[in-house]
C-alpha cells in the first residue's frame, strides 16, 4: 500500500488522459499531485470503496460527511477543480460512453479496488436522509424534509447567519455588512411590496422572523408568519417579544396550503418555493393568488436553474436531495414566471440578483470556518462539513452562472383589469438603500 498518492494520480491520468488537476495527500501519509495545486486529503482508504460503491457525487459527498476527505488549502479552487473533472466532464462522457464497457473505466474501477481494502462499503453518515417511497411533496412529507433542513438547531444557524438571521440572499451594495445587507434585501422587498401602515402581510416560510419584523417595525404592517419548523417558529416568537410586535405579528407552524384567512395586501415568498417541487407549483400560485385581495401583490424570491436543453432530463442533484434540502426542486425562471400568470397573476417586474447570492454565500462560509469549533458543538462534526461543502459549492454554482435567484414581483389584477401600480413601476429604487 505504500504511495498510495502517486498510484491514485496515475490512475486518474490514466482515465482522464491528462493529469489530475488537484494533489493528493493519502492515508499512508505520500503525496503527489501539481505543486501548489488544491490537496484533496484522503484520510481514509474507506473513501475509496464509497467511490467505487456510488460513483460521482454522492460517494464523494458521503466520504466528505464521514471526514474521510477534506481539502488542504483553498476550498473553492478545489471544488472548482473538481466540478470540472467530476461533473462537467462527467455529464460529457454519460452521453458517449457504457463505464462497464469502456477499458480506461474498467481499468481505474481495478485500480481503486486493489487499493479500496475489504468490501463491503461502509453505511452511509446518519446525516443522509433515508431514500423515501410514496407521493413527492405531500403535507406529512414536507414536513419532514423541511425539519431535516431547517431544525438543525437555532445556536447553529446563528453562528452561520449572523444577527440577522436570515437565510436567503442578501441585497449588496459596496462596503456593506452582511446584517446590512440582509436589512436591504428586506426593505427592498417591503418597497416592491409597496406596504403601508396597517396593511396585512403573509409571510410564507417565515423563517426566524426577521421578514416580519423587519415589515412590521419599519412599515408598520400586521403581519402573519407560517413555517413548518418548530424550532424557526418558536425563536421567532421570543425575538418579537423582545422587540414588543407581538401585537402586530402572529407566527404560525402551519403549511401555506392550510390558511385560509385572507385575504391579504401582499404575500413575500422568500427562499420558499424551492421546497414547493414541480408537481405542486401550480397549486401554490393558485393558493397565493386567492388569498390575496384584488390589487395585492406578491413578491416571489426563488432560486432558478438554467434550462435543459432536453428537460426530461433533468434530476435533482444527489448530495443537495441527500443530505440538504429532500425533495427540493429547482425550475427555470421562466417556467415558474409563466405558471404564476396562468394561476392569474401580472408579473409587473423580475430582477435578477444572483451575484449577490454568491456573495451572501461566501460571508456565510467564513462566518461557519470562523466559529467551526462551536458550530461543530450546536449540531454536528457530520452536519457541520454538509453545510460548508454545500455553501461553498452553491456560491460557485452561482458565480459561474450554473443557477440564479430572482426576486419576482406579481400582481393580482382588479376585476376591472387594472394592476394597481403606478406607470414607473420601479419606484422603490429611489430609496437611499436601493
Amino acid at each position: 500500500m505504500a504511495d498510495a498518492a502517486s498510484r491514485l494520480t496515475a490512475l486518474a491520468a490514466e482515465l482522464l488522459g491528462e493529469p489530475l488537476p488537484v494533489r493528493i495527500r493519502a492515508w499512508d501519509g505520500s503525496e503527489s499531485g501539481p505543486p501548489g495545486a488544491p490537496t484533496l486529503v484522503l484520510r481514509h482508504r474507506r473513501a475509496l470503496r464509497r467511490l467505487l460503491w456510488k460513483p460521482g457525487e454522492l460517494g464523494l459527498a458521503r466520504s466528505w460527511v464521514a471526514g474521510e476527505i477534506d481539502v488542504d488549502g483553498d476550498l473553492y479552487a478545489a471544488l472548482d477543480a473538481l466540478a470540472s473533472l467530476l461533473w462537467e466532464r462527467g455529464a460529457d462522457a454519460k452521453d458517449r460512453v457504457h463505464p462497464v464497457r469502456d477499458p480506461k473505466v474498467r481499468a481505474f474501477a481495478g485500480g481503486l479496488l486493489r487499493l479500496a481494502g475489504p468490501w463491503p462499503p461502509p453505511p452511509p453518515p446518519t446525516e443522509e436522509i433515508r431514500r423515501r417511497a410514496g407521493t413527492l411533496h405531500t403535507r406529512r412529507r414536507d414536513k419532514e424534509a423541511i425539519s431535516h433542513h431547517y431544525d438543525v438547531g437555532n445556536d447553529f444557524y446563528a453562528l452561520v447567519l449572523g444577527p440577522s438571521m436570515v437565510y436567503s440572499c442578501a441585497y449588496w451594495q459596496d462596503g456593506a455588512t452582511l446584517e446590512e445587507a440582509q436589512r436591504d434585501k428586506l426593505d427592498l422587498v417591503c418597497r416592491k411590496l409597496a406596504i403601508k401602515e396597517g396593511d396585512r402581510l403573509l409571510d410564507v416560510g417565515c423563517g426566524w422572523g426577521s421578514m416580519a419584523i423587519h415589515a412590521a417595525r419599519e412599515f408598520g404592517a400586521r403581519v402573519t408568519g407560517v413555517t413548518l419548523s418548530a424550532e424557526q417558529a418558536a425563536f421567532a416568537r421570543k425575538r418579537i417579544a423582545e422587540e414588543g410586535l407581538t401585537d402586530r405579528i402572529e407566527i404560525r407552524v402551519q403549511d401555506y396550503r392550510d390558511v385560509r384567512d385572507g385575504p391579504y395586501d401582499a404575500v413575500s415568498s422568500i427562499g420558499m418555493a424551492e421546497h414547493v417541487g414541480s408537481v405542486r407549483f401550480r397549486e401554490y400560485a393558485d393558493d397565493l393568488y386567492a388569498l390575496l385581495k384584488p390589487g395585492g401583490r406578491l413578491l416571489n424570491h426563488q432560486i432558478a436553474r438554467r434550462p435543459e436543453k432536453d428537460e426530461s432530463a433533468y434530476h435533482v442533484d444527489d448530495f443537495i436531495d441527500a443530505y440538504v434540502f429532500p425533495d427540493g426542486e429547482l425550475a427555470p425562471v421562466g417556467r415558474t414566471v409563466a405558471t404564476l400568470e396562468e394561476a392569474g397573476f401580472e408579473t409587473r417586474d423580475v430582477e435578477a440578483i444572483r451575484e449577490h447570492y454568491a456573495l451572501t454565500l461566501r460571508r456565510w462560509v467564513t462566518n461557519l470556518e470562523k466559529d467551526w469549533k462551536e458550530a461543530v458543538r450546536a449540531t454536528s462534526p457530520g452536519r457541520a462539513r454538509v453545510w460548508r461543502l454545500y455553501m461553498a459549492a452553491s456560491a460557485l454554482s452561482f458565480e459561474h452562472n450554473k443557477i440564479g435567484v430572482n426576486q419576482i414581483l406579481a400582481v393580482r389584477p382588479r376585476e376591472d383589469g387594472a394592476a394597481a401600480m403606478p406607470l414607473r413601476a420601479r419606484e422603490w429604487t429611489a430609496s437611499a438603500n436601493g
